[in-house]
């Protein structure tokens, strides 16, 4: 739940931080001069003299390389005895080391008079553990040139660190002091609920939020993964013991893997995990129930009067990372949607005008994900909108795309690919997902090779297969009195299947 938060607030952030804001010095004079007049004439002069000059020729960029497969760097793999998972990558040169603890436990293990205990537990396992307090924890990370953070989100908590090369032992074992022996201090629960409480506030007041949120209850029911931000009595209705019985009936070494990528001592920090994680009970093993959405079809609308902007979510149920499919999928949709070259941004931002920044994207959960177009558009141009993006649905689903256009966006992925592996959190990220999944390492070691064999016409194929409009949850927020006409005219000429 708190990556949604940090989305969603980032770009207020990123607002506060652009540069020119915080200080501005006094302007200086300028020096008078004795030829104003010549300068300017001769600056006038200049200016005509090159606006009328032939353009330079441009030169030819050269041509990209040719597409290399990542190779995963060679790392150490061990299981200790009660379960736990170690997986250790020596990774660049810069003297420091990037850790992950990932827990199968997160928002889909809560119960449904609970929603958000997870949450709540990982607040308070920052706020110390039995043999130090919250501040003592906070200066140790420190004096190691560190950082120690908590996540958690629907499927998992993971537990992010990192400190000089040096101090790589002593920071796995004091992640392990944090998850293994937390205080859960009584005393800290009503502030902690309180920052819930503010957060989710802020979150339920984001159209996008609100239409997110009626797009996952239309699609998923009451399985978790549907269930709307906790209220505000929910979150008060939490008590210190649900919470120590989420950590003692959630969390335990079979649902628990470490990841550790960069510069280490790997038999120091081996020594230094298996010493450290073994006390570790066993617990429960790795289960999640595994949602099954529906495709319905259904226009849902949330009236925000007098609004300037409509935010629409336009998506479906599709297939998960463990699908042969998937691929295809993730190329598909960043040609229709999911880059800024993309035929609906060119179509509804560049052409249009109807919006600033629309993007689609593939959000997917253990076993199951789904696809959506999400768009914060003009209010007046909203069924304009919809069905421009119905259009480019199924002109990509009549006609393949070029082989120049298609490459384009191999290109896009292979390199984002690239990225994602540049960094030490990247490879850890990328190692967790394969074990979240159940995925083998070929799925890395030859996606890029994977990426640049989609064919155009199996662009087109994956869209006829899965990118239905006609089973599309169409979900708006919007001025009702503005956009319902709209709807009601967009749905009379809604298509069928083709």
């Amino acid at each position: 739940m708190n990556k949604l938060l940090i989305g969603l607030l980032s770009a207020a952030l990123i607002a506060t931080a652009a540069p020119g804001v915080h200080a501005q010095k006094t302007p200086v004079k300028p020096k008078t001069t004795t030829k104003p007049a010549a300068t300017r004439s001769a600056g006038v002069a200049k200016a005509v003299a090159a606006a009328k000059a032939p353009a330079a020729p441009k030169e030819t960029p050269p041509e990209g390389g040719t597409p290399r497969d990542f190779a995963l760097p060679a790392k150490e793999e061990f299981t200790l005895d009660n379960g736990l998972r170690a997986r250790l990558v020596p990774y660049g040169q810069v003297p420091k080391v990037t850790l992950m603890v990932a827990i199968q436990a997160g928002n889909v293990h809560e119960a449904e008079n609970e929603v958000a205990v997870a949450d709540l537990l990982g607040k308070l396992l920052q706020e110390g553990t039995r043999n130090m307090s919250a501040t003592q924890l906070a200066e140790r990370v420190a004096r190691m040139g560190g950082s120690l953070n908590i996540s958690v989100g629907p499927d998992q908590t993971t537990i992010w660190a990192s400190s000089l090369s040096e101090y790589a032992p002593e920071m796995a074992a004091l992640m392990a002091e944090v998850v293994l022996n937390p205080a859960l201090p009584a005393a800290e629960v009503p502030r902690l609920k309180t920052d819930l409480k503010r957060q989710m506030a802020l979150a339920r007041a984001q159209p996008g939020v609100q239409a997110r949120q009626k797009f996952t209850a239309a699609i998923y029911g009451n399985h978790p993964y549907g269930r709307a931000l906790p209220t505000d009595a929910q979150l008060d209705a939490l008590t210190l013991e649900q919470v120590q019985n989420f950590y003692k009936n959630q969390y335990g070494a079979q649902r628990t893997s470490v990841y550790v990528a960069g510069r280490f001592d790997a038999p120091a920090l081996g020594k230094a995990i298996t010493k450290a994680w073994s006390a570790f009970p066993q617990g429960p093993a790795p289960t999640i129930d595994i949602a099954k959405p529906v495709a319905k079809g259904d226009v849902l609308t949330q009236d925000r009067p007098s609004a300037p902007q409509s935010t629409i979510v336009v998506g479906l149920p599709v297939v998960d990372p463990s699908s042969p499919d998937y691929i295809r999928l993730r190329v598909m949709n960043s040609l229709l949607g999911g880059s800024f070259g993309s035929r609906i941004t060119r179509n509804i931002r560049e052409d249009k005008g109807y919006t600033y920044s629309p993007y689609s994207y593939i959000q997917s959960n253990y076993r199951t994900a789904n696809w959506t177009q999400n768009a914060d558009v003009t209010t007046a141009e909203t069924g304009s909108s919809l069905r421009e993006i119905m259009y480019e649905i199924e002109r990509l689903q009549k006609t393949p795309p070029s082989a120049d256009e298609l490459k384009g966006i191999q290109n896009f992925e292979g390199g984002m690919f690239v990225l994602r592996n540049s960094n030490p959190g990247g490879i850890i990220s990328q190692l967790n997902s394969l074990d979240f999944h159940g995925l083998p390492e070929t799925y890395l070691t030859e996606q890029v090779k994977n990426i640049n064999s989609v064919t155009p016409q199996q662009v087109s194929e994956t869209a006829r297969k899965y990118i239905r409009p006609e089973a599309m949850t169409i979900v708006v927020v919007g001025d009702k009195k503005v956009i319902e006409p709209q709807l009601k005219k967009f749905q009379q000429t809604r298509k069928k299947a083709l």
